[in-house]
């Protein structure tokens, strides 16, 4: 059966303040777009209300680049909020300007929010994020813990797991579900953003990690509210929860219900895959009837069980040509 298609991924920006190992090329400055080429506000709130919820879609979830970094953000998390149709809004951050925002993007309407955090160790940190001097750790772990005395919940805290580099901490940072509320997400590195990282570290199987965690503490089913592909366990006795996102070893496109728009308004039906795709942005500076948008975006819709098939098939491997950080994960 396939999956209903209702959860849309909104790239705000494609700039980021960090330059993660794992979504970008080490030492590369990627061109970032130009306001004009992003969709305005404007644009992005009449694609959402005329286009997209008529279309069905009722779950939204912003990321970036760092979509914190977006002129306006609170306004647009406020806006979304507010329709009626809007049953489920969540946000993707590196939590580096959250603390001051927080309170703000809860009152606003934000409920849900996922942050990276990739190492409890500064100096590690650093190195995976690509930042030198003063070490921002201590910024991202104040927003993390803004955002949990605000409210947020669950707050999900997301780990690209890198051989070599964060491995070793898998255990430290699964015990941060032991006696918060948190939901700690493992997930597999994936050759998008930074192939020859990849090519030299390789991935590590969630059942690896798993049986890891197994070993010290047992795990059971769990479950967390949320839109995403993550298998869900628990720690017994714990608060909080642990997750699973395994594109590489468990491919799941299958399951995959959502669409991603893009800063400067390509919808895609798929991460791995740029071969399918319209130009909302393009379309509504043409003035194409709204009536005509929705017709072709329910045609992208119609064909993504296709497109879902194939990569199945294909053992989630696709034709793209920008990094995570420009298309947001």
């Amino acid at each position: 059966m396939n999956p209903v298609i209702d959860y849309l991924r909104i790239s705000l920006i494609d700039r980021c303040n960090f330059q993660c190992q794992y979504c970008m090329p080490e030492g590369e400055e990627l061109a970032s777009l130009q306001q004009q080429e992003m969709l305005t506000n404007a644009e992005l709130l009449t694609l959402l209300q005329a286009v997209f919820i008529p279309c069905g879609f009722t779950r939204f979830r912003l990321t970036g680049g760092e979509p914190l970094l977006r002129s306006g953000v609170v306004e647009i998390v406020r806006s979304i909020a507010a329709f009626p149709e809007t049953q489920d809004l969540s946000m993707t951050t590196n939590a580096f300007l959250l603390a001051n925002l927080a309170q703000s993007l809860h009152e606003a309407g934000l409920r849900r929010i996922n942050i990276s955090l990739d190492s409890l160790e500064p100096e590690t940190f650093d190195r995976i994020i690509g930042r030198r001097g003063r070490s921002r750790w201590q910024q991202v772990w104040n927003g993390i813990q803004a955002a949990y005395q605000v409210g947020f919940n669950p707050l999900k805290l997301n780990v690209v797991v890198i051989p070599g580099i964060n491995d070793h901490e898998v255990l430290n940072l699964a015990a941060l579900s032991l006696d918060q509320e948190w939901h700690v997400r493992f997930i597999e590195f994936m050759p998008i953003g930074n192939a020859a990282l990849f090519d030299q570290k390789g991935w590590v199987d969630s059942e690896f990690l798993r049986q890891q965690i197994r070993e010290r503490w047992g795990l059971t089913e769990g479950q967390v509210k949320g839109n995403g592909p993550a298998d869900v366990f628990r720690i017994p006795g714990a608060k909080g929860t642990l997750g699973f996102i395994s594109q590489m070893s468990e491919c799941f496109c299958d399951r995959c219900n959502r669409m991603r728009l893009s800063a400067d308004g390509w919808l895609r039906p798929c991460l791995l895959n740029e071969t399918a795709q319209l130009n909302l942005k393009a379309m509504l500076r043409a003035n194409v009837p709204l009536e005509e948008i929705r017709i072709q975006v329910r045609e992208l819709m119609s064909a993504k069980p296709d497109i879902n098939f194939k990569m199945r098939e294909s053992g989630a491997t696709g034709a793209y040509a920008r990094t995570m950080s420009q298309i947001g994960g």
